[in-house]
């Protein structure tokens, strides 16, 4: 009887590398009919495995770097999307968007959207959004504001949901405005925009619609995020990305993926998304992912409900009537 272990989340890297390289290329030369892949670099682990694997595919001239900092972004986002960059060769632009989210009042909805929670907050105050525990509050996850004021003190309040929303709301312009350049050099290029999303962010709606979730060609979106850094090591990305731990990178408080959207270390949602697609009860994986059988139930209840809630953003335009000539039904 065969035991669950994370060694199931192992692949072989060659072959793995192999199938991906070739899935671009027939990609760009059946379906998109464009000559090359520009790529959003944040010196994250995604971003950065999806362009080397472009440039394993196409070859480092046909692969466009996009470095889009702003002013909330930490500052060792930019140090690493450079030396990814300087490691591949690739022909890159680095502009810092926060001028665009000034004019669209991006920063100014934010703010006022913190103080409906707190009314003193303003210049130099720093904060984020950061979630419950999954296994506290029966298996709700509350969202609370943590904000720090300019002398230190950290406050942290309940977050109703209209501030809530509107906070979400000001920050997707981050990622709509990035997508916007790289569609504006891919158009200029005759390229084709990669998406970089893992199969964990994928399947758990963890992107914005028309922001980091729009694009022509996601090379990664089946692979679970421990095997994208299995993919990391194989392909030589400088090994300060693969120690970086994941993160929003988009709140001017330092903030980890785990503590906004997943509760869980990816290793351990990896596991149990895995788990869950393969039909393995929850006393089979709880030993692996050091949890009890409840806790694994628990997660794989909020894995449902993700999906359910998020189902939105994977959707197309939805039109009234179906167009044959173009669905070709």
């Amino acid at each position: 009887m065969n035991i669950f272990s994370a060694a199931v989340l192992n692949i072989d890297l060659e072959k793995e590398t192999e199938r991906i390289v070739a899935g671009i290329r027939a990609a760009l030369r059946n379906d998109l009919k464009r000559r090359g892949i520009v790529v959003g670099i944040s010196g994250g682990i995604d971003s950065s495995v999806t362009a080397a694997l472009s440039v394993r595919a196409l070859g480092r001239e046909r692969v466009f770097g996009l470095e889009l900092p702003e002013f909330h972004s930490a500052k060792e986002t930019t140090e690493l999307s450079s030396s990814l960059i300087k490691y591949l060769g690739i022909e890159s632009l680095r502009m810092d968007i926060s001028p665009v989210l000034q004019a669209v009042g991006a920063y100014q909805h934010y703010d006022n959207a913190v103080r409906m929670v707190i009314s003193d907050y303003g210049d130099g105050w720093k904060s984020k959004i950061v979630i419950s525990n999954i296994f506290d509050n029966n298996g709700f996850s509350l969202s609370s504001l943590v904000a720090q004021a300019p002398d230190g003190s950290i406050f942290r309040k309940r977050l109703p949901l209209k501030p809530y929303l509107e906070i979400v709301a000001a920050t997707n312009f981050k990622q709509r405005t990035r997508k916007m350049l790289e569609y504006y050099h891919a158009d200029r290029l005759n390229f084709a925009v990669a998406g970089t999303p893992n199969r964990l962010e994928y399947d758990q709606g963890f992107f914005v619609k028309l922001g980091d979730g729009a694009a022509d060609i996601k090379p990664i979106a089946h692979l679970y995020k421990s095997q994208v850094y299995q993919l990391a090591e194989y392909l030589g990305v400088p090994e300060e990305i693969q120690k970086r731990l994941p993160t929003t990178d988009t709140y001017s408080m330092p903030q980890g993926q785990e503590e906004f959207y997943f509760s869980l270390p990816y290793q351990l949602m990896d596991l149990c998304l895995y788990a869950k697609n393969h039909d393995i009860a929850p006393a089979a994986a709880a030993s692996a992912c050091g949890l009890s059988p409840e806790q694994v139930k628990r997660v794989y209840d909020d894995i449902d409900t993700k999906r359910s809630t998020t189902r939105h953003l994977h959707l197309k335009a939805i039109t009234l009537q179906e167009i044959t000539e173009i669905t070709g039904s």
